[in-house]
């Protein structure tokens, strides 16, 4: 999100961050960026006099959870305001796979229809719909929304994760100056946890038998009392937590390890890796859309990770590039490369700030081409509006007759 806002400033925008989030102690520091906060609320009509003053020429939904609660109303208010959907990921691509490994599946890149084709599918591809343009993080989740759904390509617009490779800065640690295994990753989102429980489980103890020196530092913001407790000294299974800076602990381990067994969209943890030119492994749900048969194919670039979805083999990749110099430089140097060529700012700051110029000076045509979004917002007063309106009345008739 904050190099979306990024591009948006480099244009010379006034930025204003309207979030119903409770405020939080690792929340960026917006006004130290120029950017304007303000607290909005769920089903309140006050959002509508809030962004008719406003009357902004974009408006940028976060998940299509936002777009759901906000579209409506500001189609409402500011009818020619251009309406982007950031989708992070596919959320219910991730619920698909996830549905599909609880059902006792193996990790499943394709969920079958009775999985994919979910209520949140509905819901999702509906919110792109209503949107002018949809931002798409991961090439994969690109192909799967045009083939599957039929989503013209006109409102999708493919946007990674945009970084500079001199990023990191700082001096990246060599080989000899590396030790240790590392993960990283928010608690709250599932993946994450699957995955921890994974490495302790199945992945970590055949790492630590061949390497007894070695230890895992897991770190991730809010960390449950059930992941706290997995620690384990001995083993060599550290839980660290909330880390102050994410590019540190990655750049000083010798190699991350992200054991995904589902989820969607591009895996922050890997482009972290990237910046820090750390060798990575992870399976090929983790590496969808950045290594592999969708993503990185060259050669060079593609060694920077080693895509491993058997616990044998991906406890073998591990120890191959925590153990030998030469294979880890080889990984390392490939991993230097992918930044600069796939994940440049530059290149796709230019490239989404011209599609959105391009959009506002030729949105009623652009309208007018997608029908069944034109459908959907129709279709969407008598639902999501009325639903949200009548939680409004609720509150307030609650509010009134309080003691």
């Amino acid at each position: 999100m904050l190099q979306l806002l990024q591009v948006f400033w480099d244009q010379e925008y006034r930025i204003i961050y309207a979030s119903p989030a409770e405020a939080s102690d690792h929340a960026i520091d917006l006004a130290d960026l120029g950017i304007e906060a303000q607290p909005i609320e769920l089903n309140n009509q006050s959002f509508d006099q809030f962004i008719t003053n406003l009357n902004p020429q974009v408006v940028m939904f976060d998940r299509f959870m936002m777009e759901e609660q906000f579209g409506w109303r500001v189609e409402k208010c500011c009818p020619e305001a251009l309406r982007m959907l950031d989708s992070e990921d596919l959320h219910f691509l991730r619920h698909a796979r996830h549905a599909a490994l609880k059902a006792g599946n193996q990790p499943i890149i394709q969920p079958p229809p009775e999985y994919l084709y979910s209520d949140m599918a509905k819901r999702e591809i509906a919110a792109i719909l209503r949107c002018d343009l949809t931002l798409t993080i991961s090439r994969f989740e690109m192909e799967l929304l045009q083939t599957q759904f039929q989503i013209p390509s006109a409102i999708l617009h493919y946007c990674p994760f945009m970084c500079s490779h001199h990023q990191a800065g700082f001096d990246i640690p060599s080989y000899e100056q590396r030790q240790h295994f590392v993960s990283i990753g928010n608690f709250r989102h599932e993946p994450n946890w699957d995955a921890v429980r994974y490495l302790k489980e199945q992945i970590w103890p055949a790492i630590r038998q061949q390497i007894p020196e070695a230890e895992l530092h897991i770190y991730g913001a809010y960390p449950p009392k059930k992941a706290t407790q997995l620690h384990n000294e001995k083993q060599g299974f550290l839980v660290k937590g909330w880390a102050d800076e994410a590019l540190p602990v990655v750049a000083n381990a010798r190699v991350l390890l992200a054991p995904l067994r589902f989820g969607a969209g591009l895996k922050g943890k890997l482009i972290d890796a990237a910046l820090c030119h750390t060798p990575a492994v992870t399976t090929t749900i983790g590496a969808e859309g950045m290594y592999g048969s969708d993503g990185i194919q060259e050669s060079d670039a593609s060694q920077a990770a080693a895509i491993a979805d058997e616990p044998a083999q991906f406890v073998a990749s591990a120890i191959r590039l925590y153990n030998q110099p030469d294979d880890w430089l080889l990984a390392s140097h490939a991993a230097s490369q992918v930044i600069a060529r796939y994940f440049s700012y530059d290149d796709h700051a230019t490239a989404l700030a011209e599609a959105v110029q391009r959009l506002m000076t030729e949105l009623p045509s652009h309208r007018l081409n997608n029908f069944y979004g034109a459908m959907l917002r129709h279709h969407s007063l008598k639902s999501s509006q009325y639903m949200s309106q009548w939680i409004e009345a609720k509150n307030k008739l609650q509010a009134v007759m309080a003691p």
